[in-house]
């Protein structure tokens, strides 16, 4: 007996009911309509599926074919993916752009990767060797400096019957096997799937940022997680581009999902602009951005995050040190909420679906540091940055919320801290680090001792100076004592000196672990040394803090190289306070 053709049955917004569709699995991509849309089987009932359409559906019409794939949504993972501009199902924008005009059409097609660009092949297996999955077959320059390890793909292997050296497309065999199989440069995977490991690995190595608010109080570990929940003009946005220039991380993604329209072309305008400090040419040399606007349909933006991080383990089973950045998780949690309402399915808090909380811990699950799949041994990691914009400012919210009980790190912004122009404007009383305690030692070894007990007393004088400013704010500065002053004053001067910095600065936009310890030790020091000065009779008021402000001014602004010249200044002027001889 023959099946009857499937038809549309059903359009709700983008949800669309197709049958009879009797082997549909789920997941399933779908080819919907006359204009063949993109669609992926959410739900089966018999032999009726309910897909989500990744495109417009305005003009569709029941009754048109729908044509089963019968496989998932996959990712072509290969060489030429650095540098790519992809929208949320992996299609390149700027090749959408050149074949169908600056707008997104209905039914547009096009390969992640170039179909005829030839790359070089270096083969790094031989005839007669038995390979694996994630075993390295040999190497590609995709970028100058950047080799592309090409990796036999998880679930293949077998023996070595010819490896071929020279120029070929991603999709020409390299390498043929015994059995009469063939390996590629490149390969599908499907993107909901993690990548498999060898091992994970612990988290104790710190993911330096460049940031010294970030590194010296709420560090994250390679291969960690960080919420950063801030309401609009916090700075998510530029924290995120300097953390793409300045982390030690070999490649970064980054997933605009959601965000304006303006904002994204902002950032695909600036980020090829950005110059990469390791090797003086454009920063997307190792970017690979994931664009899903505001206004793209809402079923690609809930796929973008899985399409990224896919391409992050990718990168992370070559053994490159991987940080991706999701600006931002609430408006892929919106598209959640769009999709489950019209699913009619029972909703949680705020009308966000009941199973948030469990995909989001699924999503975080995927970053890590591990041992890689395959030979030879290598390591790699994938931290993952997530950026959280709650409605009003409202931490309370069920995506926040949700966020916080699996990120491994929360950096908080404060919407106060921004209006001063404090960058990065983090409230220190709302953020932590689970990963500090493991991560501490190799801080107190590279950075220097006493890392510690720095950070303790900084962090303790700065809420100290935020409970002094209340008491100010009330009675005024004038009637508090001069110690109490004094903690007023420096707890100002560690914000502004220390925690803060310039984004634009060619020489304060990253500091070293061993200038941040330095800063935070020498203004401790100078408190200490002020203290000293009031305990030996001396007025505050008389007491002349520039010397040591100036000195300190010039270590912050020194370079990553010069800095160590500057610190004998900040001790002569400390040492002066101490004796109390600086005074006005």
């Amino acid at each position: 007996m023959t099946t009857a053709p499937a038809t549309i049955r059903r359009i709700t917004g983008t949800l669309v009911e197709a049958g009879p569709l009797p082997a549909a699995g789920l997941y399933e991509l779908a080819l919907v309509g006359e204009h063949r849309l993109l669609g992926e089987v959410i739900r089966v009932q018999g032999s009726i599926a309910t897909l989500q359409v990744y495109e417009d559906t305005n003009g569709l019409a029941a009754g048109e074919p729908v044509i089963s794939s019968g496989r998932p949504l996959e990712i072509e993972l290969g060489p030429g993916l650095l540098g790519a501009i992809l929208d949320g199902l992996g299609r390149p924008l700027p090749d959408l752009a050149r074949t169908l005009g600056d707008f997104l059409v209905a039914g547009g097609e096009t390969s992640t990767l170039d179909q005829e660009r030839r790359w070089h092949f270096e083969p790094g297996v031989i005839p007669g060797q038995v390979v694996g999955p994630g075993d390295v077959i040999g190497t590609v320059e995709e970028r100058p400096g950047w080799p592309h390890r090409i990796l036999v793909p998880p679930g293949r292997g077998g023996t070595v019957l010819q490896a071929a050296a020279g120029d070929f497309t991603v999709r020409e065999p390299v390498v043929r096997l015994t059995d009469g199989g063939t390996l590629a440069l490149s390969h599908r995977w499907r993107v909901r799937a993690p990548r498999p490991s060898a091992l994970r690995l612990p988290d104790d190595r710190p993911f330096l940022t460049g940031q010294r608010i970030f590194d010296f109080l709420f560090p994250v570990a390679e291969g960690g997680t960080v919420a950063v929940p801030g309401g609009f003009g916090t700075g998510k946005t530029v924290i995120e581009q300097s953390l793409a220039k300045w982390a030690d991380a070999d490649i970064i993604v980054y997933i605009g999902c959601g965000e304006r329209g303006n904002e994204m072309a902002e950032v695909l305008n600036e980020f090829p602009a950005l110059t990469d400090p390791r090797t003086g040419r454009s920063l997307m040399d190792r970017t690979i951005m994931v664009v899903n606007t505001s206004n793209m349909p809402v079923a690609a933006r809930e796929a973008s995050v899985y399409l990224g991080i896919t391409l992050a383990e990718y990168y992370r089973d070559q053994g490159y040190r991987v940080a991706l950045m999701a600006d931002s998780l609430s408006r892929w949690a919106e598209a959640l909420r769009e999709i489950s309402a019209r699913l009619s399915e029972m909703p949680g808090e705020e009308g966000y679906p009941t199973y948030l909380a469990s995909r989001l811990g699924t999503f975080y699950e995927r970053a890590g540091r591990v041992r890689c799949l395959g030979a030879p041994e290598r390591e790699g990691a994938l931290t993952l940055i997530t950026a959280i914009s709650p409605p009003g400012g409202d931490f309370s919210e069920p995506v926040t919320q949700a966020c916080l009980r699996v990120a491994g790190a929360v950096w908080a912004l404060d919407p106060s801290l921004a209006h001063q122009r404090q960058f990065p404007a983090v409230d220190w009383e709302t953020s932590y680090s689970e990963y500090l305690n493991r991560t501490l030692p190799w801080f107190e070894q590279e950075a220097g001792a006493g890392w510690g007990d720095a950070r303790r007393r900084l962090l303790e004088l700065l809420q100290r100076g935020r409970e002094l400013k209340e008491i100010a704010a009330l009675v005024g500065p004038d009637a508090l004592q001069d110690e109490d002053r004094l903690i007023l004053d420096s707890a100002r001067l560690l914000r502004e000196l220390v925690l803060a910095q310039s984004a634009y600065s060619p020489t304060d936009a990253s500091s070293p672990v061993g200038k941040t310890l330095a800063l935070a030790r020498l203004a401790l020091a100078l408190h200490d040394a002020a203290r000293t000065a009031l305990g030996a009779g001396r007025v505050f008021e008389r007491l002349d803090f520039a010397p040591a402000r100036r000195a300190l001014i010039a270590l912050r602004e020194a370079g990553a190289d010069a800095w160590p010249a500057a610190v004998p200044g900040v001790e002569a002027a400390v040492a002066l306070m101490a004796r109390g001889e600086a005074v006005r």
